[in-house]
């Protein structure tokens, strides 16, 4: 069985978006192209309702192909166990109050017994300072922890999968 990614609406955005004059966001927009094309082979990608909508926000060109990347994805459902998990996360401090879809966007993955949860939101999510923080609430609120990383760090999976 292959491992499951969570995909979170950052990379989606780096996968999708015009060529940037950025050093550091074409670096970004290569691996994520690059990890994109592997990734499809060796994990069973998913995306989450709060994706598809974040994705479908903004330039109406911008959307719709960050759209058309999710196509054929398992979504995963906000529910109430969900809920309760993201409340944990920012009752915690593990994320910020101001950041609460950033708390939901883990406790998707989390409840959902997602392994790896992939983005480029270093700020508030891929946080080493935080990492702790959310793992214990994870913990206290009965689940597992996903392993929270960028696709950078997912690149070399095709001889250790």
């Amino acid at each position: 069985m292959k491992p499951k990614v969570c995909v979170e609406t950052s990379v989606l955005s780096y996968l999708t978006s015009w060529p940037s004059g950025d050093l550091v966001v074409a670096g970004r927009q290569k691996i994520t192209r690059d990890w994109w094309r592997l990734a499809q082979g060796a994990f069973e990608l998913t995306v989450s309702e709060l994706v598809q909508r974040e994705a479908g926000e903004g330039d109406p060109q911008a959307a719709r192909d960050r759209q058309e990347a999710t196509k054929g994805l398992r979504v995963l459902a906000v529910d109430e166990r969900v809920r309760r998990v993201a409340r944990a996360l920012l009752a915690g401090k593990a994320v910020p109050p101001s950041e609460a879809e950033d708390a939901l966007h883990i406790a998707l993955a989390v409840v959902n017994g997602v392994e790896y949860l992939v983005t480029w939101n270093l700020k508030h999510i891929a946080n080493a300072l935080m990492r702790s923080k959310i793992e214990r609430a994870c913990i206290a609120e009965g689940y597992n922890p996903c392993i929270i990383c960028t696709p950078e760090e997912l690149m070399e999976f095709e001889s250790n999968v």
